[in-house]
């Protein structure tokens, strides 16, 4: 068995002398051996999602949380050999690859960087951190330590939202003027959307989806105008948001987003020739409507019951981690460090306007 230059990926052969077909072969056979940081609902269901992949591809090979047992019992499900009572054993483990992060959004920053400085390749759940400025420390972390990072936006990575950025850029529906995204459902009873500590607040939990998809409409072009107007709770997070913004050319798009009520939950692209349309659920999408005519894309059948809706597209954003490993690639084209600055810059001024401040702003 020979190990990669790069990565510890075990692949088939070694001898000196390859053909082309014999190379390809030995990379198209790479394992990317997954450590899983952290042991709640969206880390069972990124560990489902990683079953739909080939196993001589994926394996998750350690968890993590905070309690040892219910790492133990996340492990005893997922059958995954090794479980840690804590971030630092797992960012010791040497038979890792790379380590999804599964924690509350104001850990990414911490654990994101302990991971780094190990030299652990990180994808991390969205939103990325908790402010630009975080942002930036984790980009320089894994600018730091030569390792890949990517904020986990799983949207960006369905079939769907791969072909919607085709259509755009073979002018399927002329010039786009106008993206509207929309994302509301009742979030007050779980304490982690409203408390401020926990990083709570509509915006950074799923408005965030809304934003990513304006941005990959217009292609990541920084908007030239952001206005938010929002309601916020007693905890001082937003419970309730609408963000329009203005691009070059005269191009506009809307964001709207709410943890208290249900909202059609789909997104629109409306161009001089045509519509694209995206109906519920737009943040992990299974149908497209371009001009009228609709096309299923349905995701996999978990082999475990999900706490999230279609959670086994999170097999997309894995495949592309996995895509960029095996290219020695430090970030994704798709959902590159600039992408995620930007979005948290709008989020920063969005929530500057409403007056939603988290202690991480202040440090």
């Amino acid at each position: 068995m020979c190990l990669s230059p790069s990565f510890g990926f075990p692949f088939i052969g070694n001898t000196p002398q390859k053909s082309q077909r014999d190379l390809h072969f030995q990379v198209a056979i790479m394992v990317i051996r997954w450590g899983v940081c952290s042991a709640g609902k969206i880390s069972h269901d990124f560990t489902v999602a990683l079953k739909t992949l080939p196993p001589d591809h994926h394996q998750v090979v350690a968890v993590a949380a905070r309690n040892l047992k219910r790492a133990e019992d996340f492990a005893q499900k997922h059958s995954i050999p090794r479980a840690y009572g804590s971030y630092e054993e797992l960012a010791k483990d040497p038979e890792i690859d790379v380590v999804y992060v599964g924690t509350i959004h104001p850990q990414h920053l911490p654990v994101g960087v302990l991971f780094m400085n190990a030299k652990k390749n990180v994808l991390c759940e969205k939103p990325l951190a908790m402010n630009l400025r975080e942002v930036q420390e984790l980009v320089a972390a894994a600018k730091a330590n030569d390792v890949f990072l990517m904020e986990a936006m799983w949207t960006r990575f369905f079939p769907i939202s791969l072909e919607i950025s085709r259509l755009l850029a073979a002018d399927a529906v002329g010039e786009v003027k106008m993206a509207r995204a929309d994302f509301g459902i009742p979030l007050l009873d779980t304490a982690r959307s409203v408390e401020k500590e926990l990083g709570g607040g509509a915006l950074l939990d799923i408005g965030v989806y809304c934003l990513q998809f304006v941005l990959m409409v217009y292609d990541g072009e920084k908007p030239e105008c952001v206005q938010a107007s929002g309601v916020c709770l007693d905890t001082g997070v937003d419970e309730s948001m609408v963000i329009t913004l203005k691009f070059s050319r005269g191009r506009l798009a809307v964001c709207t987003c709410s943890e208290s009520v249900e909202l059609p939950n789909n997104a629109i692209i409306n161009g001089t020739k045509g519509t694209i349309s995206v109906p519920a659920h737009m943040w992990c999408p299974t149908s497209l409507i371009v001009n009228g005519k609709e096309t299923q894309y349905p995701v996999p059948e978990p082999y475990l019951p999900l706490n999230f809706i279609n959670s086994t597209g999170m097999r997309y954003e894995a495949e592309e981690v996995r895509q960029c490993l095996l290219q020695g690639l430090k970030e994704s084209s798709r959902m590159s460090h600039a992408d995620s600055a930007l979005l948290a810059e709008i989020m920063d001024e969005a929530r500057r306007q409403v007056g939603v401040v988290y202690t991480q702003d202040h440090q």
